[in-house]
């Protein structure tokens, strides 16, 4: 069983510096969905209202970035820069669509945000919590760095926690967890709600002896649809930390590491003049990409996923749909997250950003799985009525399609 813990963590460039967006026009290259809130408002085109009901700009924060309270997933374990103030009864909360995600911690002096660049990656920022004439958003690095460095992306993870959060660290802290993972090893240092039927996972769990720190307290942890008993859920927007959101932030965050890797790979390739002389390895990693995109050795649900909150239904949503109403955003929760497993991450401006030669490879392995033409075993999940299904919705809902 992997000793790790569920955390989201983002990095983008080694540096010590800390740089206000609102005092520089270093950024203005910059198009994730931080940076562009934070110009409108350093011109006056937009402002973040401050609430005095407790919850301050967070509100509004949300608003501006087009987060769903209902994508609110909450961590326990101590692994943000602001870990003083994290512990299993003051959680720290993440809301996460797409593009962006923030978090918030009580009596927490910054909220943190991790934002996607169609070109430029990932991008960490905070904005104070405290009331101010014009809030500023500022860049950050060596906060996230100092932890978060030797992943190079947004992880998924899973620790066992003490009974104030302290994770306990092995030498594998920064492997990751996806939709591969058994449910098993996936959670620990999260609140969960939602129920999962007879599968045991290591979320709501602590270790109250220090000494067998792998001994989790496990008599009501599991199938819970509220959190009450654990914290005071009034301190937080929503009393939930969805089990969908949860598996769907694990598949989100790999699937846009796997797109900004197999781009810069690309990008490297051509500035050296080498992308023949890297066919092999370019290939492998659209391959892996490829697989992933297709959930290839997703772990099969044993018993059907029901969440608590209305993230089910408002994040379908969020796609575009064929003339049948049928999206890649549509869960199953049966057997499998999604009902047609192909990832709406296809639909990202990050995956359109990437180089053409990278794009249109994948397109090819696409149109080989999705024709039948490729009927290797590693593709077997998927059925005909599967892949005929993915291919019209496809071709019905994403521009430029070329096959």
């Amino acid at each position: 069983m992997n000793k790790l813990r569920l955390f989201f963590l983002a990095s983008l460039l080694a540096a010590s510096t800390l740089v206000t967006l609102s005092q520089t026009s270093q950024w203005s290259n910059l198009n994730d969905p931080v940076s562009l809130l934070a110009k409108k408002i350093e011109s006056g085109e937009t402002r973040l209202e401050y609430a005095s009901d407790g919850w301050g700009y967070l509100r509004s924060l949300l608003k501006q970035l087009d987060l769903n309270i209902d994508s609110q997933i909450l961590v326990f374990s101590k692994t943000s820069f602001q870990l003083a103030n994290i512990s299993p009864k003051t959680p720290r909360a993440i809301f996460f669509n797409d593009k962006v995600a923030v978090g918030s911690v009580q009596e927490g002096k910054v909220f943190e945000l991790i934002s996607v660049d169609p070109t430029q990656g990932l991008v960490y920022y905070t904005i104070d919590t405290q009331k101010a004439d014009k809030p500023h958003f500022e860049r950050r690095f060596s906060e996230c760095l100092n932890c978060h460095g030797p992943s190079n992306g947004l992880v998924v993870s899973s620790v066992y926690p003490s009974d104030d959060g302290t994770p306990f660290v092995t030498g594998t802290f920064f492997e990751g967890i996806d939709q591969r993972t058994p449910l098993e090893n996936r959670w620990g240092g999260w609140y969960v709600s939602g129920t999962h039927g007879a599968v045991h996972h290591l979320g709501n769990a602590i270790a109250p002896n220090h000494d067998r720190p792998f001994d989790l307290e496990e008599a009501g942890t599991q199938n819970l649809t509220n959190l009450a008993s654990k914290f005071d859920t009034s301190k937080y927007l929503t009393p939930t930390s969805d089990i969908v959101a949860l598996m769907t932030l694990e598949h989100q965050a790999h699937m846009t590491n796997l797109i900004s890797a197999v781009g810069q790979q690309f990008r490297r390739a051509a500035n050296m003049g080498a992308l023949q002389s890297s066919k092999a390895n370019l290939d492998r990693a659209v391959e892996q990409m490829v697989e992933y995109m297709l959930f290839v050795d997703e772990t099969p649900l044993q018993d059907p996923i029901k969440g608590v909150s209305s993230f089910t239904s408002t994040f379908p949503q969020r796609g575009p749909r064929d003339k049948h109403g049928r999206s890649l955003r549509d869960f199953d929760l049966q057997k499998r997250l999604f009902r047609y497993p192909l990832s709406y991450m296809i639909y990202s401006e990050a995956f359109d950003a990437m180089p053409a030669t990278a794009r249109d490879r994948v397109y090819q392995r696409l149109a080989d799985v999705l024709s039948g033409n490729e009927q290797s075993r590693k593709f077997a999940h998927l059925s005909t009525t599967d892949r005929q299904a993915i291919s019209e919705i496809l071709h019905e809902t994403k521009p430029n399609l070329p096959f």
